[in-house]
């Protein structure tokens, strides 16, 4: 196709418009010679006959990139011009300048042969309208499309290429720096190494993120971070700080790369990569903080502290609840957690398929006092041969962290006397003529000795309230060493609270599988560390007797225990020597068996109540009689307080001094007389 036979005379009629684009800045700058030639396409369109002042140049997407046409303003002007039929043709230097996409590509082909716009390249002019310039610009756009995928391609083949030996070079957090030969080596800086390693200590210690900010602050300690420069600044300890060197495989020695995936796109949302399917992962590359057994376990914690409220899959951070197995009970049904509920008492339920799938009402609920109990006991029983080598490490870890904080407070007394002292040598050096400079370095200089006069007070603060923990003394080793089960005594003295129990049974249980069988019992299986598991039948505390497997055996050994004539607090001790018990209750009260030997018709005589209990006072049904009115009378004012009298410690009954003054006070009571009466303290008690 000839130049003279697309180009009509409506076509110069219009606009010629000029598309310039580079892909980036960098290409801007550096490939001058390139833009030179897509600039002087408007000499071209002057030849093919379009007036200089109906040659329009659009250069407004510079430095973006063609795989989009959705954030280039010049390429969607040159759409809307040629939807309004205002451009006879459209130069660029190659239709990679245009579009690298088919999809904006062959709508642009369209509008173009639709609105009788020309298509020109270095090559030729082409009509979009035509079949043969239809596949012509067809093929080049697609042979741009498939360049582009290839050059990407190429290049990303030769970065994991290079990330697979780890060699690649990335972002390095504070406390590692590439020296002049490019080896990354530690920061020289000593505060900034120890201060580093602290982080890994306390957590190891604490197993919380946010005690470990709470203790950095509370000790006026802060963390090495890099500034937008790249250069090592100190700021005040937060969670994301102390995540991002906790989480960072960097610290560990490994080069890492593809810790996080994008879903849906490049604005899709971010999602991070479990560190077992790190798809690169280079030990060694890197001086280490921490070994890489340890910075798995890290990890480990850190997802195991994770509050997982949707699947509750995570254990979580041990909280003040009363439930003690919150996050290590699982469903021996269907093999899910199975979460704590807090109303009237705290119980167990497995609610995973109901909430998920909306089936069913739950698998189980149980009662959490018997299955907390039982585990605990276990715990205490496993914990006790190993009390006293616990607290000799407790110890141990005790000075090494006063060590560790007595080390990180002089070396941060240390950088500041020497940032004090360099703001001191700037401001003399300074000249005094050039007040604006000097009035800079002395508020500087000003600045740097007030953070050091803070430091040595909180130091000073520190030492006078015995923050360092010194050695015990004699008599609390021997009260120590003596007390073998001192953690058994302060745990069933309720001297620990629910989250420091919950994070010592954490210490050897990993999980606890629950299963009900029957309305009154259920089988546990204890799960401990190192995959030892212990199996028990506990009981649970069930609805109504209806429910309770024994329930036939206590009702028919009361009976007939009754009828042999045996009171109701033997048959009561009997049957719980015998291991029977009630729905609710570990053993059988009297009070059981009194209610269902009256439900079987067994009534005895009652013993005939003495008239006199003890010599010189009256009962409240004697007392009743004297003054001619029911003892209910007496009871209810009794119960509401009116009356204050003790009982006869034998017989439990409430006694009256037998005197005159005693029937005149009861009558001016009953008669509104007297608001309250008291009879305590002059009774006998015998």
């Amino acid at each position: 196709m000839s130049i003279p036979d697309a180009i009509q005379s409506s076509h110069l009629r219009r606009l010629a418009l000029v598309y310039i684009r580079q892909s980036s800045h960098q290409q801007t700058i550096n490939h001058q010679e390139s833009l030179k030639l897509q600039y002087k396409l408007a000499e071209r369109a002057h030849a093919c006959g379009w007036e200089p002042d109906r040659v329009r140049i659009i250069d407004a997407d510079l430095g973006l990139s063609g795989r989009s046409a959705d954030s280039r303003p010049g390429f969607q002007e040159l759409v809307a011009l040629v939807h309004l039929e205002q451009v006879g043709v459209l130069f660029a230097y190659d239709v990679t300048r245009l579009a690298r996409n088919c999809t904006d590509w062959y709508r642009l082909l369209d509008l173009c042969g639709h609105r009788a716009c020309l298509v020109g390249d270095q090559d030729g002019v082409y009509d979009p309208g035509t079949p043969n310039g239809r596949l012509i610009l067809g093929l080049k756009g697609l042979i741009a499309e498939l360049e582009l995928h290839t050059l990407r391609r190429r290049m990303t083949d030769g970065l994991q290429q290079k990330a697979r030996r780890g060699e690649l070079v990335q972002r390095l957090p504070a406390g590692l720096e590439r020296d002049a030969l490019g080896q990354v080596v530690k920061h020289p800086d000593q505060e900034v190494q120890a201060r580093l390693g602290l982080v890994f200590t306390w957590f190891l210690e604490l197993r919380k993120m946010s005690q470990v900010v709470r203790d950095f602050n509370r000790r006026g300690l802060q963390l090495p971070r890099r500034d937008r420069f790249g250069d090592v600044v100190w700021r005040p300890a937060t969670t994301n700080a102390v995540y991002a060197i906790l989480g960072n495989p960097a610290y560990a020695g490994a080069f890492v790369r593809g810790r996080r995936r994008t879903a849906g796109g490049a604005k899709g949302e971010v999602h991070r990569v479990p560190l077992a399917d790190w798809p690169i992962c280079v030990r060694g590359k890197y001086p280490a903080y921490v070994d890489w057994e340890t910075f798995t376990k890290i990890q480990a914690m850190l997802q195991d502290n994770r509050a997982d409220y949707r699947d509750k899959q995570t254990r979580g951070v041990p909280r003040a609840g009363r439930g003690l197995l919150s996050g290590l009970l699982c469903c021996g049904e269907c093999g899910h957690k199975m979460t704590v509920h807090y109303r009237s008492e705290v119980s167990y339920a497995c609610d995973f398929l109901r909430t998920k799938y909306r089936v069913g009402p739950g698998c189980q609920r149980v009662a959490a006092a018997a299955l907390d109990r039982h585990v605990a006991e276990a715990f205490l029983q496993a914990l006790a041969p190993a009390e006293l080598e616990a607290l000799a490490r407790v110890q141990t870890l005790l000075h090494q962290e006063h060590d560790q904080v007595q080390q990180a407070r002089q070396q941060q007394l240390e950088r500041l006397r020497y940032q004090a002292q360099l703001a001191e040598r700037r401001f003399h050096q300074a000249d005094p003529e050039n007040r604006l400079v000097a009035a800079e370095l002395e508020r500087r200089w000003e600045t740097a000795l007030r953070e050091l006069r803070a430091a040595e007070e909180a130091w000073q603060r520190a030492a006078s309230e015995g923050v360092a923990c010194g050695d015990l003394s004699a008599d609390t080793r021997q009260a120590f060493a003596g007390g073998a089960g001192r953690i058994t005594q302060l745990w069933r003295e309720q001297a620990l609270t629910p989250a420091q129990e919950k994070a010592l049974l954490r210490c050897l249980v990993e999980k606890v599988v629950v299963r009900r069988e029957g309305g009154d019992a259920a089988q546990v299986r204890i799960v401990w560390r190192g995959g030892e598991t212990s199996t028990a039948q506990v009981a649970l505390p069930a609805a109504s007797w209806s429910r309770l497997g024994c329930a036939a055996q206590v009702q028919g050994t009361i009976k007939r225990l009754a009828q042999e004539g045996q009171s109701d607090g033997e048959i009561a001790e009997q049957l719980t020597r015998q291991g029977l018990r009630s729905p609710r209750k570990p053993g059988v009260s009297s009070h059981v068996v009194r209610r269902i030997r009256l439900r079987a018709g067994i009534v005895r005589e009652r013993s005939p109540v003495p008239a006199r209990l003890v010599p010189g006072w009256l009962t409240v049904a004697q007392l009743a009689e004297r003054l001619d009115i029911s003892p209910n009378q007496i009871y209810e004012r009794i119960y509401s307080g009116k009356i204050e009298v003790g009982r006869n410690p034998k017989w439990k009954m409430y006694i009256f001094p037998d005197r005159l003054r005693t029937v005149t006070m009861i009558q001016k009571l009953l008669e509104g007389k007297a608001q309250k009466i008291c009879f305590k303290g002059g009774h006998q008690d015998g």
